[in-house]
């Protein structure tokens, strides 16, 4: 198995220098490339693929002397990266995508800035307080835990706030296995609080968002008084992106913190299948859906469930998981109306708590779609 550790580096001026000469080459040669292969459609309807494109990179070192600065796996790997562009976008389109994205220039003034290297020859290595990388040597990193199997590939990053990562990619990680449970749950996502469970835990929603959207109108606010292109500018754009840095690091924790409990505690998971994209078209709802982040959770549950020998079922979205009695399975339409949050079962009398009652309807009908 597969599995990525991201550790934060701290290179030296001479490092960074090259870092930053590194994603420079790595865009202009994706952009070079893609102006070529929409020129060549444009004149005689043909195109050229990835080993065509790599041969002829000999012919843009001669030209462009600076790009045997760079390490030339790195180079090779943005090739690597607007082949499997164009691939995605014909693909998309085969399956009848009418909003298929054409693979599109890479800007200079984009803040967050990558590039991949492959391990060949020893030349990348983990040791206790530094990593050894291609080109840069030996640079201060910041080593939280101890990587397992074989290293791939390296990816080296920086965010919008200038920070440094590098991303590890290892093979045949051997990841231990948590012992059965034998305990199995449905869990209703929401607004008000983050997810209730079916055995009747409900989890807060934090609203990192929410708690320092003041701040960040502050600062954004102060952002758009500085003179465009001055260091004010940019020291004001520096303390916008920590501050969103800050709410991205407390969501991610949240929610790795809140999946790995889960995972641990029950051996099959009952999710509702949610359409976010239709969701979010809802202007008076979008901001806290986007805040609350479903997308991720489900995917963080669906790939540790894969690495922990755990089961997730997957319930249909138009399941009526709040309409319906989960004692009789009496279907009450009254509860369409969100603002509902308890209601008496007509038909058995049973009172039910909105959220709740929705998470044993989705444990229930997760179940059914086993047994089936």
């Amino acid at each position: 198995m597969e599995k990525a550790y991201k550790f934060r580096i701290y290179p030296n001026k001479n490092q960074e220098i090259l870092i930053q000469k590194t994603f420079g080459s790595c865009r202009f040669v994706y952009n070079h490339y893609l102006a070529k292969r929409i020129e060549m459609y444009k004149t005689d309807k043909t195109t050229i693929n990835y080993n065509q494109c790599s041969n002829d990179l000999k012919n843009l070192k001669l030209n462009y002397s600076w790009l045997k600065e760079i390490d030339s796996i790195a180079i090779q790997s943005s090739l690597k990266d607007l082949d499997q562009a164009y691939k995605n976008f014909f693909r998309r389109v085969k399956q009848g995508d009418k909003k298929a994205g054409f693979p599109l220039f890479k800007s200079k003034k984009d803040n967050r800035k990558s590039y991949k290297t492959k391990y060949t020859n020893g030349n990348i290595k983990v040791l206790e307080k530094q990593i050894k990388l291609p080109k840069l040597g030996l640079v201060k990193c910041k080593v939280s835990k101890q990587i397992e199997g074989r290293v791939l590939n390296v990816t080296i990053s920086q965010n919008p706030s200038g920070k440094y990562f590098v991303s590890v990619c290892c093979a045949d990680v051997e990841i231990p296995q948590y012992s059965p449970t034998n305990s199995i749950v449905g869990i209703d996502l929401g607004i008000k609080e983050f997810a209730i469970t079916s055995d009747g835990i409900h989890i807060e929603n934090p609203k990192f968002l929410r708690k320092s959207e003041k701040k960040l109108i502050k600062l954004q606010k102060q952002l758009s008084r500085k003179t465009k292109g001055s260091s004010n500018r940019n020291k004001a754009r520096i303390k916008v992106a920590r501050c969103h840095e800050k709410i991205v690091n407390q969501r991610k924790d949240f929610l790795n913190k809140t999946s790995t409990e889960i995972i641990k505690n029950y051996d099959i998971i009952c999710l509702e299948t949610l359409k976010i994209k239709n969701m979010v078209k809802n202007h008076k709802m979008a901001k806290s859906i986007s805040d609350v982040s479903w997308g991720e959770f489900v995917r963080q549950i669906q790939y540790k469930a894969d690495w922990y020998g755990r089961l997730v079922q997957r319930v249909d979205t138009y399941f009526p998981s709040s309409q319906l009695c989960n004692v009789c399975g009496y279907k009450n339409s009254d509860t369409k109306n969100s603002r509902l949050r308890e209601w008496e079962c007509p038909q058995c009398h049973t009172v039910h708590d909105r959220d709740v009652n929705a998470s044993n309807n989705i444990l229930n009908e997760g179940l059914r779609l086993l047994s089936a």
